[in-house]
C-alpha cells in the first residue's frame, strides 16, 4: 500500500479503516504465528538486548501478538512495564509478572484490554524505560507511525519529552504495514525502528 502522506485527521481515519480491514481477515493461527516470529526478530535488536526496563503492551484481537515477546524479555531478567488505560485515555503502568498477572478489563463499549493486575506505578513510570514498544497500524519510510487515534501514546511521548527521557521507540507491525508515506500532524514524532515478523528496520529521522 502506498499513500501520499497528506496531513490531516480525515486521511488518518480513512487509512485506519483500511489497515483494520486487512487485519480483520487474519485467522487466530496467523496472529499466533506472526507473534512468535515477531518475538524472534525483536529480540535480535541490540536496543532490546541492552534494555533493563521495557515499556510494552499486551496485544488484543488481530494486533501482532506480543505475549511471546513479553515472556522472552521477562525470562532475560528485563523489567517489563504494561499500560493500564485511565478514564481520560492516559496510561498508568504496572509490572508484568507472567500471564497470571494480567486482568481482562472492559473499558465501556471498547474492546477489552489485558492490563497488569498488580500495583499501579503511575503515568510517569514509563520515563524509566530504555525501550518503549508502541502499537500502531502502519509506519512509513520516515519512521512516522499511524496509531489507532485514541491519543494515549501521544500523551506517553509528550510525557517522555517533558521528562527529558530518550528511550528507543519501536513499533510492532505486520510486514504489509510498512508503507511509503502516512499522513502526519504537527504533534506526531518518528519512531527509531519497526519490527515485523520478517525483520527490523531502523529510521534515521528519529
Amino acid at each position: 500500500m502506498e499513500h501520499d502522506g497528506r496531513t490531516g485527521e480525515p486521511d488518518k481515519r480513512r487509512l485506519r479503516r483500511e489497515f483494520l480491514a486487512v487485519r480483520s481477515r487474519l485467522t487466530d493461527d496467523d496472529v499466533l504465528e506472526s507473534g512468535r516470529a515477531l518475538a524472534v526478530r525483536a529480540l535480535e535488536l541490540p536496543e532490546l538486548a541492552r534494555a533493563r526496563t521495557v515499556a510494552a503492551y499486551v496485544s488484543v484481537g488481530s494486533e501482532p501478538g506480543t505475549l511471546a515477546l513479553l515472556d522472552a524479555l521477562r525470562s532475560r531478567g528485563v523489567r517489563v512495564l504494561l499500560p493500564a488505560l485511565l478514564p481520560d485515555n492516559d496510561l498508568d503502568w504496572g509490572e508484568y509478572a507472567g500471564p497470571g498477572s494480567l486482568a481482562r478489563v472492559q473499558h465501556g463499549g471498547r474492546m477489552a484490554l489485558f492490563e497488569p493486575s498488580g500495583e499501579r506505578l503511575g503515568p510517569d513510570a514509563v520515563t524509566a524505560a530504555d525501550v518503549v514498544l508502541l502499537p500502531g497500524l502502519a509506519v512509513d519510510a520516515r519512521g512516522m507511525r499511524l496509531g489507532r487515534g485514541g491519543g494515549s501514546y501521544d500523551r506517553v511521548l509528550a510525557r517522555l519529552d517533558r521528562a527529558g527521557a530518550r528511550p528507543r521507540l519501536v513499533v510492532l507491525l505486520y510486514d504489509t504495514e510498512v508503507v511509503a508515506r502516512v499522513p502526519v500532524e504537527p504533534h506526531d514524532r518518528p519512531v527509531h525502528a519497526v519490527v515485523t515478523p520478517s525483520g527490523a528496520r531502523r529510521f534515521a529521522t528519529a
